[in-house]
């Protein structure tokens, strides 16, 4: 498969995106799961082809979606697309993001913000591995944007006081 660049989302297109994957978080919240959302993005960095909120600890929003996303979709065609998470993916997220070949990753804040509002609790362990090293050991150039320190705030927002009552 050739691994060809394709262009990459502006930053208005960024910003737009995360904060619709953040009324995702909102909506999982709203269910009573942890508030994280994805989506995926067509290769145009507009067009919304899935959203995904957290279902519980083992099914993220993230791998949840790239593995919907590789039975629907060709993998040439998701090597152009972009999955857009409100956290950094986590270990488990992103190998699955990279084996369904999704070529883009867009995430607006860190896995050690997330860290500073959920501490040690059970239902969120944290693994101190950045997704950018996960991708590195792979063999496909998957490009990553994150975090967006100017979103950081709205972001964490359905997660304060979430962590602590549960």
């Amino acid at each position: 498969m050739d691994f060809h660049p394709c262009d990459d989302p502006s930053a208005a297109q960024i910003v737009a995106a995360l904060r619709r994957a953040n009324a995702v978080a909102r909506h999982a919240l709203a269910l009573g799961r942890h508030p994280f959302g994805a989506l995926l993005l067509a290769p145009d960095h507009e067009t919304v082809l899935a959203e995904q909120g957290n279902i519980d600890t083992v099914q993220h929003a993230e791998a949840t979606l790239a593995r919907n996303a590789a039975s629907h979709y060709a993998p040439g065609f998701l090597w152009d697309c972009t999955l857009v998470t409100t956290f950094e993916p986590c270990a488990m997220c992103a190998g699955t993001a990279y084996w369904a070949n999704i070529g883009r990753i867009v995430y607006g804040a860190s896995e050690e913000a997330l860290l500073a509002l959920t501490g040690s609790h059970a239902e969120n362990p944290t693994l101190a591995l950045p997704c950018r090293e996960v991708f590195a050991r792979g063999q496909k150039p998957v490009r990553v944007f994150g975090p967006c320190p100017e979103l950081e705030t709205e972001l964490l927002a359905p997660h304060r006081g979430f962590w602590s009552d549960h």
